[in-house]
């Protein structure tokens, strides 16, 4: 018997073939609780502005608006918009200035929208402000190979040009997200020890980021990693809640390493829709995780996510024809593949 909120896999006409139901028609994942996991998780989708920036194609602003727009109706209400960086830095987001004002509606007809974007430093937030921007972020380095590639400048002295960033941006009573990148490994230094990250993760909260995103930018992070790089967070007296996690599955542990931070009290997840990205500054940095990866096992977990899963693979089959390649998401692949079965 078809359960109310199941829908009745299609039946064919008679002559003609059945289409094979796909695993939403049926009622999977099938939602079992585990025990130490939150009730409810908010996804920071990232797939605009980190996925399209590795991107070697430039892809049109009105598809960007698209795609975000398409992503706010599929039930995500953290979607990191675009980067008012230099375009000579990242030509695929020179187009922040008429981006962001085909989205000035969406938040109205998506009560509780978020639209993030990232800020270089002080000219980018002058930017931001300009376009009103409610959400910011700045990122940061935990190692200094990388920031020295990815900011021309040290660690340190990217942490103290970005304070002004956030301390203005507070004054004018918007929210700052802080990300720490290569947060478990580096490409050039290596493993990258616990008490560094800490260190400059403390700095980007004590100066005023409201929430700390740490991230695994090449995807070498395992799940005993990530327990000990909470484990010092928590050490330090930094609330879990303040904490959200960032991973790349170059080493197919993405998801892994998501349910330890989830058993660890994390209740933020970034993610990219269709698993699109990478990192421009670390060629071994390859795509983000998937958001629909990643609900798939919420739900199967019978943690809440607000996301409706077919909208948002749908979202990603679109994407991914407009880029004229297929979605490295297994649960697009899955699920697509079925429908076109």
């Amino acid at each position: 018997m078809t359960s109310p909120e199941t829908p009745a896999p299609e039946t064919a006409a008679p002559g003609s073939a059945a289409r094979e139901p796909d695993a939403l028609d049926l009622g999977l994942p099938d939602p079992v609780r585990a025990p130490g996991l939150p009730e409810e998780v908010r996804i920071h989708e990232v797939g605009p502005r980190d996925g399209l920036q590795n991107e070697s194609s430039l892809v049109p602003v009105e598809v960007k608006a698209e795609f975000i727009g398409r992503l706010a109706a599929a039930g995500l209400r953290t979607v990191e918009a675009t980067s008012f960086v230099h375009p000579k830095w990242v030509p695929q987001l020179a187009d922040a200035e008429e981006l962001v004002p085909r989205l000035a509606g969406l938040p109205e007809r998506h009560p509780g929208l978020r639209l993030p974007v990232l800020v270089p430093n002080e000219r980018g937030l002058d930017r931001a402000l300009a376009h009103h921007a409610t959400d910011i972020a700045v990122f940061a380095s935990a190692t200094e190979t990388f920031a020295r590639r990815n900011l021309n400048r040290s660690a340190d002295e990217a942490m103290a040009m970005f304070r002004p960033v956030v301390t203005r941006a507070a004054e004018a009573g918007v929210t700052v997200r802080g990300y720490l990148s290569m947060c478990f490994g580096d490409p050039w230094e290596g493993p990258v020890p616990v008490d560094q990250v800490v260190r400059y993760g403390v700095q980007l909260l004590e100066m005023g980021c409201a929430e700390l995103s740490l991230g695994d930018t090449i995807g070498v992070a395992t799940p005993g990693q990530v327990g000990a790089l909470l484990a010092g967070f928590a050490k330090a007296g930094v609330p879990v809640g303040r904490i959200a996690v960032h991973f790349h599955d170059t080493y197919g542990q993405a998801l892994s390493n998501t349910l330890a931070a989830l058993r660890e009290g994390v209740t933020t997840v970034d993610a990219s829709a269709g698993g699109l990205g990478g990192c421009p500054y670390a060629k071994s940095a390859t795509g983000n995780l998937a958001t629909e990866d990643l609900v798939w096992m919420l739900h199967g977990l019978g943690v809440r996510t607000g996301v409706d899963l077919r909208a948002l693979v749908a979202t990603s089959g679109w994407m991914a024809g407009q880029l004229g390649r297929p979605s490295p998401s297994r649960t697009v692949q899955a699920l697509l593949g079925a429908a076109r079965g």
